[in-house]
């Protein structure tokens, strides 16, 4: 399979040269044609930079970016087979939903037929197909979005960058709209890029995810893998709210005297368990509840499935867990 991005040894930065804000430093990344690739990070990472240097919007201080082998460091955003999807959408209001789509083809030169036959056709997509006459006002949130979906894949881009496309819409249409954005990567085949700081949009959707913090990746990976086996505190605790433990608990609990994860899903009621403290809160979360007990001056949370016996706050429990639950990690 052939590589749609590179990043070679890639930075942004920013600012005077004597004190520069290094927003993407040294940065190596490959995505492979066809995937579903997400970047996730907190706000100033380097995530959304890293989009936009992909876009041509912003250029490399240093290094070589790549689009199926070409060097497109300093080639002009429309010269690049690449479009945006922008968390606002960016619809023009006094258009309607036809011209919207079609906008980028009538720029191209295309004649009205065509480019209204290829607009209808990504509408049909998208599920809009009947709505091609309404202006943007008169759409719900999440048909916006698919708006915008249509309007950059009706260039036939072979990449797609997405900038937290979903970050407007409530819990349920963003839920919603994951699958739909999954299922429609996987008719085209086309690359999705895709920025966001939701750990939850990142897992259920991406084949391979980065992890940004301070302009560089933290670390690189399929969803279980950087799920699973994250390789520093900063992931274990940025996907998933893993529990960290100190090199000392980790060396008690049985383990090398470093730093590990241990999710708050592996752990069970167990009165024989290693883990025992004192219970400080239970929180209410559906299909279940979570617990926090405090032992050995660490703050532990377990995840009990909902109809579990509950303890008490300021009760002493322990806790227990499989072996293999315990991830050492090779960073601090």
């Amino acid at each position: 399979m052939s590589i749609a991005v590179e990043f070679r040894a890639v930075s942004r930065h920013f600012g005077p040269a004597s004190a520069p804000v290094r927003a993407v430093d040294a940065v190596d990344l490959t995505i492979a044609e066809g995937a579903f690739f997400a970047m996730l990070g907190p706000s100033g990472s380097g995530k959304t930079t890293c989009l936009r240097l992909i876009s041509g919007f912003e250029s490399p201080t240093a290094g070589e970016i790549c689009i199926f082998g070409e060097n497109v460091s300093n080639t002009p955003p429309h010269l690049r087979n690449v479009n945006t999807v922008f968390q606002d959408y960016a619809l023009f209001p006094h258009m309607n939903v036809r011209d919207n789509v079609a906008y980028g083809l009538m720029v191209k030169g295309m004649p009205r037929s065509q480019r209204y036959a290829k607009a209808e056709e990504m509408l049909a997509l998208v599920h809009l197909d009947a709505y091609g006459s309404r202006k943007p006002a008169q759409l719900s949130g999440g048909q916006r979005q698919r708006v915008a979906l249509a309007r950059a894949l009706v260039n036939e881009p072979r990449v797609l960058l997405l900038d937290e496309p979903l970050g407007a819409l409530d819990l349920k249409l963003r839920e919603a709209m994951q699958d739909e954005l999954k299922s429609l990567q996987q008719r085209l085949g086309i690359t999705f890029v895709f920025v966001t700081h939701d750990q939850h949009e990142a897992l259920s959707m991406a084949d391979s995810l980065a992890v940004f913090n301070e302009g560089k990746i933290a670390q690189i990976g399929t969803p279980a893998e950087i799920y699973n086996h994250p390789k520093s505190r900063f992931v274990a605790d940025f996907v998933g709210s893993s529990n960290v433990l100190p090199p000392a608990l980790t060396k008690q609990l049985g383990g090398p005297e470093k730093w590990a994860s241990l999710r708050p899903e592996s752990l069970r009621l167990d009165a024989t368990g290693p883990l025992r403290g004192t219970v400080t809160a239970i929180r209410y979360l559906g299909a279940g509840h979570r617990i926090t007990l405090t032992t050995h001056g660490t703050d532990i949370a377990a995840i009990l499935p909902a109809g579990h016996p509950l303890p008490e706050t300021g009760s002493t429990i322990a806790l227990g867990f499989d072996a293999t639950a315990l991830h050492i990690m090779d960073q601090a």
